[in-house]
């Protein structure tokens, strides 16, 4: 009889997916190794060149490498065995194959002693700038594979915590009241037992990731860090000294708390802030904004911002007009004048909220210290 036989055995890629078939780390090589099948794995940026003997010996059917050095033996030992191969890209200053989260050490290494401009983050946004608009489809397809890579490790970093979004603009500067306002809602939102995301850079989204950094101390270590932090109130005119000096927080008060930052190398002008303990940096705005709405399920909160901000609301605004999320995420916006008068943003999305699902979900307040309690409330109330 033709076809599939009932008791045959299914294909390796199909296999993959019934369990975690994901390998990350040298470690976790070495266990899954022990069974003699890598079959329908995923080795994902892993230098194996100290493995050979075990590629050699291990079944590699419809397995995938993605930018795991091995000698030219091992490489070709499981292109033969029905692996497919992705080699590393030699002068590449980023990994477009990374199995996890950037660190806020790993993107600004080198600053210390050669400052910014030496950093991988730099030196990548330098990469972006030169082949963005060079047409090359390599290029394309490596920040392609980099911006997935880094949403595979963003969801598996995020997989069951209670995210929420807090959005603003990059021009609040350190000392004044509104970051230091931004900073204590971090923290309070993170002594909740949330998850804080931001956009990962400058500004109010600086601020929140450092109140999330401070929820483990005393209170009186996010004033002393406020203080510090003063000193290089933005970060124009040298990036240099603005990151050196969040560096210098971290290393007075270390072990601070986790949050996400998730920016992109489409504002070269805006780099990452270091209070982010797990950063998801993107090539791709349009991904990056996004991905970062759809996570933070447990709601978002817009401080005063400009058009990226606007775009924010607005980007999360019509996923809730329609639904299509299931139930709609709550909407916190705070300060009443800019966000009815400066930018009116809020009238319209109150008459976009009229009579659908989102409009027990959004809310209007004064203050940061309102907003802990208007996330509580919009979980299930009224509109405010």
């Amino acid at each position: 009889m033709a076809g599939v036989q009932p008791n045959s055995e299914p294909p390796a890629s199909r296999r993959a997916h019934d369990g975690d078939y994901e390998i990350e780390s040298l470690a976790e090589f070495d266990r899954v190794v022990t069974s003699g099948s890598l079959a329908g794995h995923r080795i994902q940026s892993v230098d194996l060149t100290d493995r050979t003997f075990a590629l050699l010996s291990t079944d590699t059917t419809e397995s995938v490498f993605l930018g795991c050095a091995m000698e030219p033996d091992a490489a070709a030992k499981v292109r033969a065995g029905g692996a497919l191969v992705f080699p590393p890209i030699p002068d590449l200053p980023f990994n477009p194959y990374r199995g996890s989260l950037y660190g806020p050490d790993e993107l600004f290494e080198g600053l210390t002693d050669a400052g910014y401009e030496a950093t991988p983050d730099a030196r990548t946004y330098h990469w972006y700038q030169e082949t963005r608009t060079d047409g090359d489809v390599f290029a394309s397809m490596l920040r392609s594979i980099h911006d997935d890579a880094v949403s595979d490790a963003l969801d598996e970093h995020l997989a069951g915590a209670r995210v929420v979004g807090v959005m603003g603009g990059h021009a609040m500067e350190r000392g004044s009241a509104a970051y230091a306002g931004a900073a204590r809602l971090g923290r309070r939102l993170t002594r909740d037992g949330l998850t804080v995301a931001t956009g990962g850079g400058p500004g109010a989204m600086e601020a929140a990731n450092l109140g999330a950094y401070a929820a483990p101390f005393e209170d009186t270590m996010l004033d002393s860090a406020l203080e510090l932090l003063a000193k290089a109130p933005h970060f124009t005119p040298s990036v240099t000294d603005w990151a050196r000096a969040a560096f210098e927080v971290r290393r007075s008060w270390p072990g601070g708390n986790s949050s996400v930052g998730v920016p992109t190398w489409f504002y070269g002008h805006e780099p990452p802030n270091a209070f982010a303990s797990h950063i998801a940096k993107y090539f791709v705005n349009a991904v990056r904004e996004d991905g970062l709405l759809a996570r933070s399920n447990a709601g978002v909160v817009y401080l005063p911002g400009a058009a990226g901000t606007v775009q924010e609301i607005f980007d999360n605004a019509t996923p809730n007009y329609y639904e299509s999320r299931g139930e709609p995420t709550p909407m916190v916006l705070v300060n009443r004048d800019h966000w009815t008068e400066k930018l009116p943003a809020w009238p319209l999305l109150q008459a976009l909220s009229a009579d659908r699902a989102m409009a027990p979900r959004i809310a209007l307040v004064d203050s940061v210290d309102e907003v802990p309690d208007a996330l509580a409330r919009l979980a299930s109330g009224p509109a405010s």
